[in-house]
């Protein structure tokens, strides 16, 4: 089984890469640093995992054609995406008054990334025998529940549950499934110290969406394995 990780040489990306690996999942880590993730990804096969990384920014869509083209020789086909990568936690920021440059990079990295990515990879997916998605997002990005205070971040987790809905519709004909996952307030960079939630907690959600059977469910929105609000 192969499977991508996006954001992942660090936080919970790295652990959902760790986690899959251990499930004996062939794994491609990526990100934008090429030292921190080489880094990453030799210190996961020294311990036994096949793990790949390569540099890519969700936005480039040179650098997913290329991605694209790296699987396809080496692979033949892709079984699980995760659409991991994601910025800006913008705490404290005025919806009335915005810095548009913050909302801008949310919106192009947190949503239009996860689907450019997702469009590009499609073909590798259709080859899979039970295809995954797995978007994740956040508690922020529902619409019943966020607060404010967070404004460009959660309007493009929004987006993000907007997009998985979208997609899990288009794709049931062709057995992938997409669903969108909140790990809760992670212990990770953007997350901070005081976030009650280990990596290794918040990532167990991400690799059930990642790795559910026939019979598991398509177009949610979970927390821990349990639906949440839209």
């Amino acid at each position: 089984m192969i499977a991508l990780v996006t954001g992942a040489y660090r936080g919970l990306g790295l652990e959902t890469v760790k986690q899959l690996a251990e499930k004996s999942y062939t794994v491609i880590l990526t990100g934008r640093n090429d030292e921190k993730g080489e880094s990453a990804a030799k210190a996961l096969r020294e311990q036994g995992n096949e793990v790949f990384y390569r540099n890519l920014d969700v936005n480039d869509l040179e650098q997913i054609q290329k991605l694209h083209d790296f699987i396809a020789e080496k692979f033949g086909h892709l079984d699980v995406l995760v659409n991991n990568a994601g910025i800006h936690y913008d705490s404290g920021h005025d919806v009335t008054n915005p810095d548009w440059s913050i909302v801008q990079e949310a919106t192009e990295t947190n949503f239009i990334g996860a689907w450019k990515l997702s469009a590009g990879l499609l073909p590798l997916l259709k080859k899979s025998d039970a295809g995954k998605i797995v978007n994740v997002s956040s508690g922020a990005g529902s619409l019943q529940d966020m607060s404010p205070g967070t404004p460009a971040y959660s309007a493009s987790k929004a987006a993000m549950n907007v997009l998985t809905i979208q997609l899990a519709d288009a794709l049931k004909g062709d057995n992938i499934k997409v669903n969108a996952v909140c790990p809760g307030w992670v212990r990770t960079d953007m997350g901070g110290d005081a976030a009650p939630r280990s990596v290794e907690e918040g990532a167990i959600g991400i690799v059930w969406a990642a790795t559910l059977d026939e019979n598991g469910p398509t177009g949610g929105f979970y927390r821990d394995g349990k639906p949440i609000n839209w």
